[in-house]
Order: C-alpha cells, then sequence, then structure tokens
C-alpha cells in the first residue's frame, strides 16, 4: 500500500469503492452531489475525459474506480487544491491516469492544443452567485460561489474542449436549471437528458443531473426521479442502493 503524507489540517477517509481520499478538515467535503454525478455519467472505457472544478478529484477518482474513462484531466485553479488531486491520484494508484491541471476554467482550452481533444467533459460547478452571503473560509467560497467563472463560463469551457458529439455532464441546484440550459444551449451543448434528484418521494428535487450532446439536435428526455431514501427512514431506495453497490444509476441507461 503506497504511503503519501497527510498534511496538518487534513484527514485521510476511505469512501465509496474503496477509494483512499485526502481532505482538507476545512475545506469542501465529498458529498452525495459527487457520488451521483459519477454514477450518471456512462461507461465510454477508451474515453479522454475532462473535470471542470476538481476540488480533492472524487469524482474522477470515482469514475476511474468504475473504469468509466480511460484517463481523465482534472481542472482545479487553486493550486493547493491541485496538488491535493495528485496526491489523491498516487494514493490510489492512478497517477498513470488523472492529471492535475492547476488552471483557470475560463483559460482552459482557449488554445489550439486543448480544443475538441475530448470524448466527456464534466463539472460539479459553483452554484451560488457572488452576491449570496460568503462562507468564511475562501476555499468554499471559491467551490460554492461564482467568484472564478458563471456556470456560463462552465459550460464554454466545455464547448471548447469537447469533439464533435462529445457528452457533458453537470449536477446543479434545481433553482438555477433555466441559468444551466440558457448556458447549454448558447454554446451548443444540446441537453439530451435530465434527471431530478429528491431526498424522499414527498420532497422537492433538491438537485438536477444533466447530460448534453456537443452539437447535437433537439430532443430532451427526463427519466423518472431519483428518490434517495424510503419515507420515513434513513434506509436508501433500490436506485440509490444500486449507485452505492455499483456505481451506476438506473436511470442513466434508462
Amino acid at each position: 500500500m503506497q504511503s503519501i503524507l497527510i498534511e496538518n489540517g487534513e484527514q485521510l477517509d476511505e469512501v465509496n469503492y474503496r477509494i483512499r481520499l485526502i481532505q482538507k478538515k476545512d475545506g469542501l467535503r465529498f458529498g452525495t452531489d459527487a457520488l451521483l454525478l459519477a454514477a450518471y455519467m456512462q461507461s465510454k472505457e477508451r474515453a479522454r475525459a475532462v473535470e471542470l472544478g476538481g476540488g480533492s478529484g472524487i469524482i474522477s477518482l470515482l469514475c476511474l474506480a468504475k473504469e468509466k474513462f480511460r484517463e481523465i484531466e482534472c481542472v482545479e485553479i487553486q493550486p493547493a487544491y491541485t496538488e491535493l488531486i495528485a496526491r489523491n491520484a498516487s494514493l490510489n494508484n492512478y497517477a498513470d491516469r488523472l492529471h492535475a491541471c492547476c488552471c483557470d476554467v475560463r483559460d482552459y482550452a482557449q488554445n489550439g492544443m486543448k480544443r475538441q481533444t475530448a470524448d466527456i467533459a464534466f463539472c460539479n460547478p459553483p452554484y451560488m452567485h457572488t452576491g449570496g452571503a460568503a462562507n468564511e473560509n475562501e476555499e468554499k467560497n471559491i467551490a460554492r460561489h461564482e467568484i472564478h467563472g458563471t456556470i456560463s463560463d462552465f459550460c464554454a469551457a466545455a464547448a471548447r474542449v469537447l469533439r464533435f458529439a462529445g457528452r457533458f455532464y453537470c449536477v446543479y441546484r434545481t433553482d438555477r436549471l433555466i441559468d444551466l440550459i440558457d448556458a447549454m444551449r448558447e454554446v451548443k451543448l444540446e441537453p439530451k437528458r435530465m434527471t431530478f434528484v429528491h431526498a424522499t418521494e414527498n420532497a422537492s428535487p433538491s438537485m438536477v443531473l444533466v447530460e448534453g450532446l456537443s452539437g447535437g439536435k433537439p430532443g430532451l428526455r427526463v427519466t423518472r426521479p431519483l428518490i434517495l431514501y424510503k419515507s420515513g427512514t434513513q434506509e436508501y431506495t433500490t436506485d440509490m442502493e444500486c449507485v452505492m453497490s455499483n456505481g451506476y444509476l438506473p436511470q442513466s441507461k434508462e
């Protein structure tokens, strides 16, 4: 088992699919949204993928653990997190398949070397306007607020890096769904599949998962919703058990 230095203010956890993950104690933590986005993406084993806004690298690690893509470039603007992605890649023996890139998504793929080179692009982007209440932790501010790029910037970066007919995946808040759809269509990432996520069957949706096609024709398919918990319990539904055990959503194949 490989030994990796754990720095002050960090901790090592074992998460889904036996991934060993170094996380910053005061930083943004691994959550359900990351797990669901990884499960929502369809496998394309020979694909080259790009993650826009990598954080700790957990979504990319989840994808690699389930052999969804051949290799992933993980773009992250914060140097400390770029270095963390590289350490997590090495810790899980993915250093040759997961590559950390310290870059602002607004600058990514602006030159000819990166443009239209990826089969897949995905992101769990900041979802709060900069005018909202800021968290005291600057790292969390950058991850949650549109300080270094709006949803339009993230979609534009995905459109630049994707080949024609490449796939774009995103998890986002439902109250900003229209912003996401507008941003995707502005750069010709046509929404093709959408799944709403509910805590229970009686709860309003809290998240939405969207798949887009670069250069695709109009035609959106809304799947049945994903319900996380059985009503009145903390017991996972059958769909969520599939995510936890197998790493995919049944809705991703419907």
